[in-house]
């Protein structure tokens, strides 16, 4: 397969895997038979490496696939991350809280809830970061599309450069390249 027609497949399963959320979001249940054939593979791995545990991984991505029908709705392509960053990140999510929940807590008096320190980040911090996450996919539009692309490939779904270049049927200097410039554009967009 050729650099182009790996691009075409992969693109083209981003926009089905889209659509099947879209359908799910709307309630069909075809659309979450969809996902799950496209994506638990994928989805058991992420959990099983957080959790070690096979059986308790498959409980795991069971809700997973609960959370997806139930939140599915909330998934915004427009927001930058693919629809596979975004299940990865759910199951990944729910792998840790379970986790957490496995922790023995120990309880304490009421008093001492005074005393206790406040994990959260602070409000402003939050929006902070949404209005950075904006702002890069805003600078990545702007980008050239393959730079663009060999990014949020790259850097948002953990691809290495050597298996983009595969993927994509280009060089691996030339994925480099694009990278090196697409990295110095977002820094240039970014600064200002």
């Amino acid at each position: 397969m050729n650099g182009q027609s790996a691009t075409l497949t992969a693109d083209l399963d981003r926009v089905r895997l889209v659509r099947a959320l879209e359908r799910a979001a709307a309630g069909e249940a075809a659309a979450l038979e969809d996902i799950y054939r496209r994506t638990s593979a994928k989805l058991f791995a992420v959990v099983l490496r957080i959790l070690g545990d096979r059986t308790e991984a498959e409980d795991v991505l069971q809700e997973v696939y609960i959370t997806v029908w139930n939140r599915a709705g909330s998934y915004d392509p427009a927001r930058g991350a693919s629809p596979i960053t975004w299940l990865a990140a759910v199951a990944r999510n729910r792998a840790i809280d379970r986790v957490r929940s496995r922790a023995v807590r120990k309880t304490q008096p009421i008093e001492a809830a005074a005393e206790a320190p406040d994990p959260a980040a602070p409000a402003w911090a939050a929006l902070e970061a949404a209005d950075d996450s904006r702002r890069l996919a805003g600078c990545l539009e702007a980008l050239d599309p393959k730079q663009a692309s060999a990014i949020r490939t790259a850097f948002f779904e953990g691809v290495t450069y050597e298996a983009l270049a595969e993927r994509i049927g280009a060089p691996l200097g030339t994925v480099k390249s694009w990278i090196r410039r697409g990295l110095a554009g977002l820094k240039a967009c970014l600064d200002q």
